[in-house]
């Protein structure tokens, strides 16, 4: 594994807190990486469920975070917990920054995945998963993911 992830708010494969969810205080939860890969130059995450009724629905996207960073604190939004060059993307809700879990029914799978660059994505913050990843394209020498379950509670 190139990028070791883990998160004090649930394990690989565990339900996430409600906490982070939109049955709770629909903050993210806290996020921490080990990376070994030489020449990374930014991080990018992108949180997905593929289990929606849509399809793969983009819950959160990170990007432009420097290198030196291996930390995104509980309750990251563009404008708390982060610093100024990291940029946060438009989820599927139509929002900027975090949307929790919401699934419409049974269990969903959620996709926290961590990817190590070679350059910074040069984009403004608002931008869509397409764009980054469009940006994306050529520039991942690592890569990472957690995975974590949620069922709302009847």
């Amino acid at each position: 594994m190139e990028i070791e992830l883990i998160s004090r708010s649930f394990g690989e494969g565990e339900s996430i807190p409600s906490k982070f969810t939109c049955d709770g205080a629909n903050v993210s939860p806290q996020l921490s990486w080990n990376c070994s890969v030489e020449g990374v130059k930014t991080f990018v995450l992108i949180v997905e469920d593929p289990d929606a009724p849509s399809g793969n629905f983009t819950h959160w996207l990170v990007y432009n975070i420097p290198a030196d960073v291996n930390l995104l604190m509980e309750n990251s939004t563009p404008t708390k917990n982060v610093r100024d060059e990291v940029l946060m993307g438009t989820n599927d809700f139509g929002r900027i920054g975090y949307g929790g879990p919401c699934p419409p029914s049974g269990t969903h799978h959620y996709y926290f995945r961590m990817y190590g660059l070679n350059t910074a994505v040069h984009l403004d913050s608002g931008a869509t998963k397409r764009e980054v990843l469009k940006k994306m394209e050529g520039h991942i020498i690592a890569r990472a993911e957690l995975m974590g379950t949620y069922q709302r509670k009847k």
